[in-house]
């Protein structure tokens, strides 16, 4: 079966939002999705790059954002 990865990517960055957490620097969220997805949104801008040991990633400026409206769509 064919999936629209846009759709898939959307749900992921969307469920980021439950395991994220902040402190004075940044917003950060558990990487335990799928690693082609994460990859992706990384390339679109949304995530540090999820490669490495650390078991988090960074929200930037405008996946954060994203994050929270696209949970409160599909989720509030």
């Amino acid at each position: 079966m064919k999936y629209d990865m846009d759709k898939v990517d959307e749900m992921t960055l969307a469920l980021l939002k439950l395991t994220s957490f902040s402190d004075e620097k940044e917003t950060r969220t558990w990487k335990n999705h799928q690693w082609e997805s994460m990859d992706r949104l990384h390339e679109k801008g949304y995530i540090s790059d999820p490669k490495g040991k650390t078991r988090s990633v960074a929200f930037t400026e405008e996946g954060r954002k994203q994050s929270e409206e696209l949970f409160k769509r599909h989720f509030g």
